[in-house]
């Protein structure tokens, strides 16, 4: 329907009429999201959330658990943008994703989803590593009732789980007796003994590290690598996700079922789907 309507070019009576049908509608239409809310898909990761229409909302919308936000320090601000051409001083971190994580954590008391499972925000540095985490630990001291938090030997959950990625100082985090984020692990991580309060999730390039992209049957090599990846890190108690994956379907069905915990997309609506037909099929 479109709510521009030009009233002067139509007779009183008919502008009247229209009025009156759209307020019944408005009163009668059920508000689907409201009633019915999206099933919350934990495997579900928004890559680059923030290029879509609504970043952060566009996902929550469409059931994801974890989203993907890149940052730069920008006199003083942390911005949000893929490129440092793109910044605009009103996408801050805080605006676009801590904030409105606050008002749903508050609205659902304790969750980002009614009754929901654990949420990820990924943080990926784009700026100098050391000066962006000194920029961002006093902010997110602001937002502590909604963070996990870290110590070297403990993870005390909470509704939002901050992980930092990029040019992330890994150094000067695993050093805090105290912290309100993990790190981004590699793959190279899988060689030493893995610490799931330092670095819970592993990622790494697809295409970098597999020569197989979904077109035909895996192959047993690629199988085995996978599944070895998998069972390493979650033995360890983190979780793995692969970005730089053609978005195909029949890919993703071969990491769904080879365990990997989260699946990147740029299409919201493509991977919903998919994800809710395999979860009917459980």
């Amino acid at each position: 329907m479109d709510h521009h309507i030009v009233y002067h070019s139509i007779r009183p009576w008919r502008a009247l009429m229209a009025g009156m049908a759209f307020a019944a509608l408005c009163v009668t239409a059920p508000l689907t999201w409201a009633q019915a809310p999206p099933v919350p898909l934990l495997r579900a990761h928004a890559h680059n959330d923030y290029v879509h229409d609504r970043p952060l909302l566009d996902a929550l919308d469409h059931g994801f658990c974890s989203v993907e936000a890149d940052i730069y320090l920008v006199d003083g601000q942390l911005l949000v943008a893929h490129d440092l051409k793109d910044v605009r001083p009103e996408r801050t971190l805080q605006a676009l994703y801590l904030e409105p994580l606050r008002e749903r954590t508050a609205a659902n008391r304790g969750s980002v989803y009614p009754n929901g499972p654990r949420f990820l925000l990924l943080i990926d540095f784009k700026s100098e590593g050391v000066e962006t985490y000194a920029e961002l630990k006093p902010i997110l001291e602001r937002y502590k009732d909604m963070l996990t938090t870290f110590s070297p030997k403990a993870t005390e959950e909470k509704a939002v789980t901050l992980i930092l990625s990029g040019n992330s100082p890994r150094e000067i985090v695993a050093a805090e007796a105290t912290r309100f984020v993990g790190i981004d692990g590699r793959l190279t991580d899988l060689q030493f003994p893995l610490n799931p309060h330092l670095t819970p999730l592993i990622s790494d390039v697809w295409k970098g590290n597999f020569n197989w992209f979904g077109s035909g049957p895996m192959p047993e090599d690629v199988k085995q690598r996978l599944e070895h990846i998998v069972s390493t890190a979650h033995a360890a108690g983190c979780i793995v996700r692969f970005w730089g994956i053609p978005p195909r379907e029949d890919l993703w069905e071969a990491l769904y079922n080879s365990g990997v915990d989260l699946i990147n997309a740029d299409n919201l609506e493509q991977l919903q789907q998919f994800l809710l037909a395999k979860e009917k099929m459980q």
